[in-house]
């Protein structure tokens, strides 16, 4: 069966307009982006451990309780709470510990970078798994997206090359954020989104938490500054609590490829918000990097740019 790339639609999230989702998109790689620079300044203050036990649990608790205001269904079926688990180890365990203990080596906009080949990933775990197939337009969307990360990623290839513990571990967080892209189309979930992403949170929260309990990491009160406390927070509200769930709408409404694709621009945000926030250099490859993903984005969102085949 073929599906429309645009708007493929499950029982469990309702019809979108083009229009919403392309701003949905574009809300998500504005604020996910400024995230990464927002990381950086956390973990500079509150240990890897203790910065994800507070932003992972407490994201994942604000979203189960907004998803009950909200009377969203939030109860998985019994059939489904494997196969979420397992998801969730992925998606939010793996990443979240690779990401933190990355930042520590690797500045955030160029974290950024790698961390956003995630659709190269992700395209290759479409075809493999859910047999989605690439188009003339989403062929061009990677080729541009790819180029794009290239001339963003290329000069400072000799420099991640010095730095290749925190590169493999974002290169690594890359890859698991992709398979939980990947996975979370496998399964028709029949709850609200907010729900699904808050168990995913606490799901993938837990064994965070329970290394953090064997660590006994407590933060220093001496160390913390207005500017630390105010990073965390946006990373719990902002980049989780929003940004997280609408990427998993955005996840739920498109074909793997063509979500995954749409992240395409954050690395360039994160790049132009790292060199704001943390005077990181910036300068015309990143003007041009914007321009061809935000031409990959934009092929993505055309009417048949891909189709999806099951057998």
């Amino acid at each position: 069966m073929r599906i429309s790339a645009g708007l493929a639609s499950s029982p469990s999230a309702p019809s979108t307009s083009r229009v919403t989702l392309a701003l949905l998109i574009v809300a998500v790689t504005i604020l996910w982006g400024a995230n990464w620079p927002a990381m950086k300044l956390a973990v500079a203050e509150f240990e890897p451990w203790t910065f994800r036990v507070v932003s992972v649990l407490g994201a994942g608790l604000t979203l189960l309780i907004l998803a009950k205001l909200s009377g969203e269904p939030i109860l998985l079926e019994r059939r489904l709470v494997l196969p979420h688990l397992a998801i969730s180890f992925f998606g939010v365990t793996l990443w979240h510990m690779l990401t933190a203990y990355g930042l520590l080596w690797v500045g955030g906009g160029r974290a950024a970078i790698i961390a956003f080949t995630m659709p190269i990933w992700a395209t290759l775990l479409s075809i493999l798994f859910l047999r989605e197939r690439l188009t003339l337009l989403v062929g061009l969307a990677l080729v541009l997206g790819t180029i794009g990360l290239a001339v963003l990623i290329g000069p400072d290839l000799m420099r991640i090359g010095q730095e290749p513990l925190g590169a493999l571990l974002i290169l690594g967080a890359a890859f698991v954020w992709a398979v939980q892209t990947v996975a979370t189309k496998l399964y028709d979930w029949r709850i609200g989104t907010m729900a699904l992403s808050g168990w995913q949170l606490l799901a993938g929260g837990v064994p965070i938490f329970l290394v953090w309990l064997g660590l006994g990491e407590w933060p220093d009160p001496e160390r913390l500054t207005l500017q630390g406390v105010l990073a965390l927070l946006y990373v719990v509200f902002v980049a989780l609590v929003f940004c997280f769930t609408t990427f998993l709408r955005i996840v739920r409404l498109l074909p793997a490829i063509a979500a995954s694709l749409s992240t395409l621009a954050i690395p360039v945000v994160g790049v132009a918000s790292s060199a704001w926030l943390l005077n990181e250099p910036v300068g015309l490859r990143e003007l041009v990097a914007l321009l061809l993903v935000l031409a990959a984005i934009g092929s993505v969102l055309l009417p048949g740019a891909i189709a999806s085949r099951r057998s």
